[in-house]
C-alpha cells in the first residue's frame, strides 16, 4: 500500500473543550495545520501544546470560506491528500490506513460517512456523506457560509466509501448568528445560488419568519438550477410548516401534498402531513398517513431526512392516533414499539401504561 503525505487543516475559535479529543483523532495524520480566528481562551496554548501547526488570524469581515482558504493555505503543496474538519469532529480510529488504501492519484476527493448527530448512546440519527478530504492543488472554498469546496481544473474524479466515519458532537450553546445574514449575503452575491437560497428560507424557518420563509422558498423553487427532489421536496415541507404556524392549514396542507407529489418515495412528506394533521385531531387521517410513510423502508443518506421520520415519533402517533380512535389492540401494538425503541422517555412510557390500562378495561 502506497503511503501519502495527509495533512489535515481547520479553523478554531474558542474551541479549548475539544482540543485533546480532536487531537487525538487527527494525529494520525503526517501534520495538523490550524487556523485560530480569535480564540480568548486557551485554544492556540492547547493546540500547540499538543505540536499542531497553529497560525492566528481574525478575518474581518467574517465569512466561513475567507477563513477556510487561509487554512488551507497553511498546508504545504507538497501534500497528498488534505483532510478538512471542525475541532468539534472525530474520526473513527484507523481512518488513515483506510484513506490510503482508498486513495490513488486519480482521484480529486473521497466522499465518507458523516454523522452529524447522534443520540446519547452513539447511534445516528442525521448521516449523510461529505466530501472533504481532497487532493492539494486545484480546490477553493466558496460561499460565506455553508461553504463548499469548488475544484478549479476541470473535470472531477470522486469516490465514495462507506469505510471511514466522521463523528459530529457540536457545542450546543454555541451561537450561529452569523449564519442569518451571512446566507443573505450569500444569495445577494449569487441570487441564482440554488443550494444557498434553500437554506436561507430553512434559517428563516429557525428563526420563526414564517413569511420571509415562504417567500424565499417559493423563489428557490422558481430557479432553473432547484432539481433536485428531495431538496425540493424539504422546501414545500418547510413552506407547509410555516402556514401551519400561521394557522394557514389550507395552505399548509396544498403545500404537503405538492411535497408529497414531488418525492413520493420519501417518508418526510408523509410523516409532515401525519403531524398538521395530528395537530388538528383528525386521527384517522394521521393513521393514513404514518401507515403511507411506514411503507418506504429505504432511508437515504442525506442531511435533509427529519428524525421524526425514522424514530419513535410515527409508532407514537399511531399509539395516540388509534387510543382516541378506540382501537385499544393497535394502540397497544404501536405504544410498545415506541418505547421499545426509546425506552428512556417518561411520556411514551406512561402512555403505554395508560393505553394497557384502557385495553383491560375494555376487555373487561
Amino acid at each position: 500500500m502506497k503511503k501519502y503525505k495527509i495533512s489535515v487543516y481547520a479553523i478554531s475559535k474558542n474551541e479549548e473543550q475539544f482540543v485533546d479529543r480532536w487531537v487525538d483523532s487527527m494525529q494520525e495524520a503526517d501534520d495538523i495545520y490550524v487556523l485560530d480566528t480569535g480564540s480568548s481562551d486557551h485554544t492556540v496554548e492547547r493546540l500547540k501544546e499538543r505540536g499542531v501547526h497553529v497560525t492566528s488570524q481574525v478575518i474581518t469581515p467574517w465569512r466561513f470560506d475567507v477563513a477556510r482558504n487561509a487554512s488551507l493555505d497553511l498546508v504545504p503543496e507538497d501534500t497528498d491528500i488534505c483532510v478538512c474538519t471542525d475541532i468539534d469532529e472525530v474520526f473513527e480510529p484507523g481512518w488513515r490506513e483506510k484513506l490510503e488504501s482508498l486513495w490513488d492519484e486519480s482521484l480529486t476527493r473521497l466522499q465518507y460517512n458523516y454523522n452529524w448527530s447522534l443520540d446519547e448512546h452513539g447511534k445516528p440519527i442525521v448521516n449523510f456523506y461529505i466530501e472533504k478530504i481532497h487532493r492539494r492543488l486545484g480546490f477553493t472554498w466558496t460561499h460565506p457560509v455553508h461553504e463548499i469546496l469548488s475544484y478549479q481544473f476541470g473535470e472531477e474524479k470522486k469516490l465514495v466509501t462507506d469505510e471511514i466515519t466522521l463523528n459530529h458532537y457540536p457545542d450546543r450553546n454555541k451561537s450561529r448568528s452569523s449564519y442569518l445574514p451571512l446566507l443573505e449575503l450569500s444569495v445577494q452575491e449569487d441570487p441564482e445560488d440554488d443550494r444557498n437560497m434553500h437554506y436561507l428560507g430553512r434559517e428563516y424557518m429557525y428563526y420563526e419568519k414564517w413569511n420571509e420563509c415562504i417567500d424565499t422558498l417559493i423563489k428557490y423553487l422558481n430557479l432553473k438550477r432547484a432539481t433536485w427532489k428531495d431538496e425540493r421536496c424539504a422546501s414545500m415541507r418547510f413552506i407547509a410548516r410555516s402556514y401551519r404556524h400561521l394557522k394557514r392549514y389550507d395552505e399548509a396542507k396544498m403545500w404537503l401534498e405538492k411535497a408529497i407529489q414531488e418525492a413520493p418515495y420519501l417518508r418526510d412528506p408523509y410523516m409532515e402531513m401525519a403531524l398538521l394533521y395530528y395537530e388538528l385531531d383528525d386521527y384517522q387521517e394521521v393513521v393514513t398517513y404514518v401507515t403511507k410513510a411506514l411503507q418506504i423502508l429505504n432511508h437515504p443518506k442525506s442531511y435533509i431526512n427529519e428524525p421524526f421520520s425514522y424514530n419513535e415519533t410515527p409508532y407514537d402517533l399511531l399509539a395516540v392516533s388509534y387510543f382516541y380512535l378506540g382501537d385499544y389492540d393497535r394502540s397497544y401494538q404501536n405504544a410498545m414499539i415506541a418505547v421499545s425503541m426509546n425506552p428512556e422517555d417518561e411520556r411514551l412510557k406512561n402512555n403505554l401504561k395508560l393505553i394497557e390500562q384502557a385495553k383491560k378495561e375494555s376487555q373487561e
